[in-house]
Formats: structure tokens, C-alpha cells, sequence
């Protein structure tokens, strides 16, 4: 019998190790000698050497999974993270040792198989990467028409530019990472058109501007008659794919029952028209997200296998803030570009200016640079632009000042318990906090949970209930 790959497990739970032993040997990898502590896993990676560890985080004795992932991290094991534990500390902890996965207890076994698979493709391809050194040709490629219009030549440029030469002939699933404004749907393009698909067309769709009454159609299509209102028949955007590439931005934002028909594309390379025949297409994914998708898997939000199935080989965009020695590069790129396009006859900026861009970090990214310049270009009265002090945040903001600048997740409470206030705290039925938010009961207890939200008595001086909220 031919094996797929070994695995070590390390696991203190008894019943737990024993059950994934059983699946993993079910489905036919080889399982080393099972580790109940960091110190026994030591041993056993030294005298059996797996090709992948599935790691508990929690483990009885002084070092836990973390500690024992940064030697494995060390000797190029691949791991995938096993863990009861969801807190965002434990999963901030956890993903700086960059592991190839992440599975929350209680877990299935299909979800464990599919991590699995898609871990140990993925892992042979970064080993690939950190074995083999792109030649001059390829070098020389990044310094012409391989990546025209993506400007910059700092660190993670160059390496985020050779990760996408060592993937672009593949035919591999690719999500892309990284903050809205970063670029990612040039990242895509310049992918598509470094491919062999490149002659072939390239669809993007946002995800999040699709209605989701309408989403199932416009991806998958429709035939003349399907639902009320399909006056004609619709070619949906996988076939109109076909032999190409299709980019789905925020992909996150898709409802789960579309998850589950993209999935059905992704694995057996067929689409099912609404109202019509199921159809082969040959399509390339490439996803992007500024989301923390694995907060959420956790929270129901997003399929595992779907996310294990895209997340094949991950690209991070860098935002900006990390890439200011990019800055004169783009700044000059957009004088150039905006000035031909309004006629005008700036040419560069002051050194002020430059001080400004460089001590803003630009939350919006380059799209919010490109705006910028291009307010400054318009408001010009010379060859220069002298200063950017029309910027949202004044260079030189004190940290107490940006200090009152909210989170998401703190507009997101305030937002719930205002309206929980509203309604006299009445979570569902007509005239709850669920029907008002439109989410369903489920997801608003979910929230409410996340965000330390509850209900608590005051003292009798005070009239009524308040809410109470955890920092």
C-alpha cells in the first residue's frame, strides 16, 4: 500500500489523539508514535521525522504547541494548529509562527482531511521556493513588462513579486491577503497575465457589491423562465471564464449557501445553472479578502473546506504604512499619471510634502495616496505640490489623540447596544434587536458574546436595566 505522508500528532487528551489516529490511518497516511508532551515530540521528530505535525496548543508542562511549532518552524516541518481555545490572544499567538492551518475543537473529519491535503501541497511548494533561487532572466523579468503599473522596489514588493513568478504557470487556488486600498486586484492581473491563461479572459467580481438575492445568478447563471423575472436567459461569470482566470474580491462576503455550490466548482470543476443542465468549466480561482477569515470559520460565517480548498497558496498584500520607502516611487508614478489626465503641469512635490506623506501611515492605503495626489494636483496653483496639510490625520498626531479613535469592533457594540437600548433590550421576535439589526438570533447572541455584551441591574437609584460591556 502506498502511503501519503506521516503525520505526528501531538496530543494530550488520550480519547482525542486516538480518534485522529484512527481517522489519519482510515484514510491512509502513516501516523508516528503519538506525543503527549513537547518534549516527547522532540524526540520522536528526531528519530522519525514527519512530514507534518498536527499540533495542540494547549499541553500539559512548562512549553506548549507554540513553543514546539517555532523548532518545527525552524527545521521546515509543516503543522497545522489543533485548539478548544478561540480567544483572539491564543489565535494572535498562534499565527505569528505562521502554521499551515488552523482547526478549532470539536473538528470533523473531513475538515481534518482537507487541511490536510491542502497543507502538505502547499508546504512542498514553499519548500520549493526557499530551495531554489529565482535566476537572472527571472530577476530581469521583474524589471520590465512582467510588472508594469506595480510600482515599488522595497523588500516585501520584491518578495511578494517572486512569489507571484513561481505561482503565475500554475493552475493553483490563490487568496490574497491584505488591507482594502493595497492593490490586491492588480496583484490578480499581473498573476493572470504571467500565466498560460493569458490570453484567455480574466473576470473580476466584487462579491460584496453583488445583491445577494442575485449573486447565485450572476455567477452561475440562469436559463429564460428560471425564477420570476428571468425574462432572458443569463451567462453567468464562471462560464464566462472559461479557459481563464476569475478574481472574487471580499470573497468573505459571499452567503454560506453560495459557499457551498463555489465550492462544488472548485472540486469538481462544474457549475450548476439555475433553472438548467450542470456544466464543465476550466477556471482558475483567485480570491481576496481583507478579512480574518479563520474568526470567521469559527463563528459560522465561512466554510472550512471551502476555505482550505482557496487558501491552496496565500499572497499578502502589504499595506502601505509598511512600504513608505515606496513612497517617492508612487508619489511621482500618480503626479505623472493625474497630471496628463487633468491637463496640468505639476511635475513633484516639496520636501515638506514628502515629509508629510512619510510621517502619515495612509489607513486607506494607495488608493487613499492616489486621492490624495490627486486632490493636490487640482488644488495646484504651481509646478509643485508644497504640502499634503489637507490630510484626515495631521503628520505629528500624538498617540493620546489617536487614542480616541475607535475600532470597528467598538462603533460595532455601541451600534448593538444602542439599538438593544432601543428595544428594551428584546433580542428576538417582531420588534427585536435581531429583526431591527437584520441578522438572525443566532448570529446577534454570537456577537453579543464576542463583543462582552450583557445585561446587568444597577444599583436602585438608577431607573431600569443598562448595559454593561466588557473592555
Amino acid at each position: 500500500m502506498k502511503y501519503k505522508a506521516k503525520i505526528l500528532i501531538v496530543e494530550d487528551q488520550y480519547m482525542e489523539a486516538n480518534n485522529l489516529e484512527v481517522m489519519l490511518r482510515r484514510a491512509d497516511y502513516r501516523v508516528c508514535t503519538v506525543a503527549r508532551s513537547v518534549s516527547a515530540a522532540v524526540k520522536i521528530i528526531e528519530q522519525e521525522g514527519p512530514d507534518l505535525v498536527l499540533l495542540d496548543i494547549q499541553l500539559k508542562g512548562r512549553l506548549n504547541g507554540i513553543d514546539l511549532a517555532k523548532l518545527l518552524s525552524r527545521k521546515n516541518i509543516a503543522f497545522i494548529y489543533l485548539s478548544g481555545n478561540s480567544k483572539q490572544q491564543f489565535l494572535d499567538a498562534a499565527k505569528i509562527t505562521r502554521p499551515y492551518g488552523f482547526l478549532a475543537k470539536p473538528y470533523r473529519e473531513k475538515d481534518i482531511l482537507i487541511m490536510l491535503e491542502v497543507a502538505l501541497y502547499a508546504h512542498q511548494e514553499n519548500l520549493y521556493l526557499t530551495k531554489q533561487r529565482l535566476d537572472a532572466t527571472a530577476d530581469r523579468n521583474m524589471d520590465n513588462q512582467a510588472f508594469a503599473g506595480m510600482i515599488g522596489q522595497s523588500d516585501q514588493i520584491r518578495a511578494l513579486q517572486q512569489q507571484m513568478l513561481r505561482i503565475a504557470s500554475s493552475d493553483v487556488s490563490v487568496m490574497i491577503f491584505g488591507e482594502s486600498g493595497t492593490g490586491k486586484e492588480l496583484i490578480a492581473r499581473h498573476i493572470h497575465l504571467l500565466s498560460t491563461r493569458a490570453r484567455q479572459p480574466l473576470i473580476c467580481i466584487n462579491c460584496a457589491a453583488l445583491p445577494p438575492s442575485l449573486i447565485e445568478s450572476e455567477l452561475f447563471g440562469h436559463e429564460k423562465g428560471a425564477f420570476t423575472n428571468a425574462l432572458d436567459k443569463r451567462i453567468g461569470r464562471f462560464e464566462q471564464a472559461d479557459g481563464g482566470t476569475i478574481f472574487l474580491d471580499e470573497i468573505g462576503e459571499l452567503p454560506v449557501d453560495v459557499q457551498a455550490k463555489f465550492l462544488r466548482v472548485l472540486q469538481e470543476k462544474e457549475i450548476e445553472v439555475i433553472g438548467g443542465k450542470t456544466k464543465k468549466v476550466n477556471v482558475r480561482v483567485i480570491a481576496a479578502t481583507n478579512r480574518n477569515l479563520q474568526e470567521d470559520i469559527i463563528a459560522g460565517r465561512f466554510r472550512a473546506d471551502l476555505y482550505y480548498r482557496l487558501n491552496v497558496f496565500p499572497l499578502v498584500s502589504p499595506p502601505l504604512r509598511e512600504r513608505k520607502g515606496d513612497l517617492p516611487l508612487l508619489i511621482d508614478h500618480f503626479i505623472a499619471k493625474i497630471s496628463k489626465v487633468e491637463g496640468r503641469s505639476v511635475t513633484g512635490i516639496s520636501d515638506v510634502a514628502m515629509r508629510e506623506a512619510l510621517n502619515y501611515d495612509w489607513p486607506g492605503n494607495i488608493r487613499e495616496l492616489e486621492n490624495v495626489v490627486h486632490r493636490s494636483i487640482l488644488l495646484s496653483t504651481a509646478s509643485i505640490i508644497s504640502t499634503f496639510g489637507h490630510l484626515p490625520e495631521p503628520a505629528g498626531k500624538t498617540a493620546i489623540e489617536k487614542s480616541h479613535l475607535r475600532t470597528i469592533e467598538e462603533v460595532e457594540r455601541d451600534h448593538i447596544i444602542a439599538v438593544l437600548e432601543k428595544c428594551n433590550w428584546k433580542v428576538y421576535g417582531p420588534g427585536g434587536a435581531a429583526e431591527i439589526l437584520g441578522v438572525k438570533v443566532p448570529t446577534l447572541n454570537s456577537r453579543l458574546k464576542k463583543l462582552h455584551i450583557e445585561k446587568v441591574r444597577v444599583k436602585s437609584s438608577d431607573k431600569g436595566l443598562r448595559s454593561h460591556h466588557k473592555g
